[in-house]
């Protein structure tokens, strides 16, 4: 059976306050086939201090002199926004998702019917959180940039602590930078994470440029991508800049669907197409030369010659020194 890769397309932010570019955001997503578009949910004074710093992406994405507070008070949508927003993927036959940064938005969003949660990156150590996302009784989505094994087994026995069971846990390897440097994505760590939480789905949230990475990672096993994208790369923002455009999650999308095709089962045999090709391709053990009756068969009067609808070369010890039972013509199959 083909493994399907649940493609998420991270909208966050990149709708920039407006609710009307949210809906052409939902539109791009749907358009490229991604299984879920995902907003973030979020009240600046819940989730950052006045004084809370800039990340060094933000400050050359954004206006400097303003504060992370500011620009987060900037980006926010009205709460009544997210049942707008989750009727509209209902709509354009695309799962709605958006990530809460606090309790009150966890449970709107559950109020809304959401059927998973994701949980960002910077929440994973948030233990008090994590436990009242766990109660809710959804799948979760658990992002592990910046975090140690450690920190992981935390987040997951702190989920599983008040019931959460770890099937219905995804983690993602992810490199929290924008854009993340291709050096640090290290996406063989995926494989330590899937051998350290047997049952739970693993997965990748990708911060690179350009849609290679999140290839390679569903080629090694990854079930879930998540990838920011935008309407257009030069708006101002402090995500825009490291987000593939419609285009370019269209062919991502694509590749993922085509990579998660190719990978199988894992049995190896024939396929369906190649049954026929035996015949063409493979060989048969035939007469070199005119071979009488009772002529000792041997690497001299023998050969191995296609097509394949004869004695297989894979007998030729049995074959060799053997007496032949009648006449062979030259290339006739032995």
């Amino acid at each position: 059976m083909t493994q399907h890769c649940t493609v998420i397309a991270e909208a966050g932010v990149n709708h920039n306050g407006s609710l009307d570019l949210a809906y052409q955001l939902i539109d791009a997503a749907a358009a490229a086939g991604a299984d879920y578009v995902k907003f973030q949910t979020f009240r600046a004074e819940s989730l950052v201090t006045r004084a809370a710093p800039k990340a060094e992406y933000q400050k050359a994405t954004t206006d400097n002199a303003e504060s992370q507070f500011d620009m987060l008070k900037r980006l926010e949508l009205p709460q009544e926004a997210f049942a707008e927003l989750a009727k509209y993927c209902a709509q354009k036959n695309i799962g709605f998702m958006s990530t809460p940064f606090d309790l009150e938005a966890a449970r709107m969003l559950a109020n809304l019917g959401m059927s998973t949660f994701k949980v960002s990156s910077g929440d994973l150590t948030n233990v008090p959180f994590l436990r009242e996302i766990g109660k809710l009784g959804r799948p979760v989505i658990l992002s592990s940039g910046m975090a140690t094994l450690g920190e992981i087994e935390d987040a997951v026995a702190a989920l599983q602590g008040v019931g959460t069971p770890i099937e219905q846990i995804t983690l993602l390897h992810c490199t929290t930078e924008y854009p993340a440097p291709a050096e640090e994505v290290n996406l063989l760590a995926m494989n330590t994470i899937r051998a350290a939480f047997p049952g739970a789905t693993i997965g990748y949230s990708d911060h690179t440029r350009g849609i290679d990475i999140p290839i390679a990672a569903t080629a090694l096993g990854a079930q879930v991508i998540e990838k920011h994208f935008t309407l257009d790369r030069t708006m101002t923002g402090p995500d825009h800049k490291a987000s593939l455009e419609p285009a370019e999650l269209d062919a991502m999308v694509k590749a993922i669907r085509r990579v998660s095709l190719a990978l199988g089962t894992g049995r190896k045999q024939p396929t369906a197409s190649e049954i026929p090709n035996r015949l063409i391709a493979r060989k048969s053990i035939v007469a070199a030369r005119p071979i009488a009756r009772g002529e000792t068969l041997s690497e001299q009067n023998l050969a191995v010659r296609r097509p394949g609808n004869g004695l297989s070369p894979a007998r030729w010890d049995e074959v060799v020194g053997k007496s032949a039972a009648r006449d062979y013509a030259q290339d006739e199959p032995i």
